[in-house]
């Protein structure tokens, strides 16, 4: 089974610990079962890569790494980091601003 998280695909996100800390970005993808996640921006990896077809020349190439989740906290609508809560509304489970109470698309 896998764990619950706090973040979502298309989320904005606040790093709020390591090398990264108080950068902000969007998720592209979620690894529940590593409690991992891909920030657009963040975490950024120089991977040495071979001459292929699509890249005839080689070279460095810079890309996302994943970063764990306890590290990232939502951004609501205001910009602000909050933590998030769940609840039921009108019988179904919707995730919410614990700093504000609105309810996060």
């Amino acid at each position: 089974m896998q764990p619950k998280i706090h973040i979502k695909k298309g989320d904005t996100v606040k790093v709020i610990a390591g090398n990264e800390k108080g950068n902000t970005g969007k998720v592209l993808v979620v690894y529940p079962t590593k409690q991992r996640a891909l920030v657009e921006g963040i975490n950024l990896v120089s991977k040495h890569t071979k001459p292929n077809a699509a890249n005839p020349q080689g070279g460095i190439v810079k890309k996302e790494a994943s970063i764990h989740v306890s590290n990232l906290m939502v951004v609501d609508s205001k910009g602000n980091a909050t933590r998030v809560g769940r609840k039921l509304e009108n019988d179904k489970l919707v995730r919410y601003s614990k700093k504000t109470g609105e309810v996060i698309k």
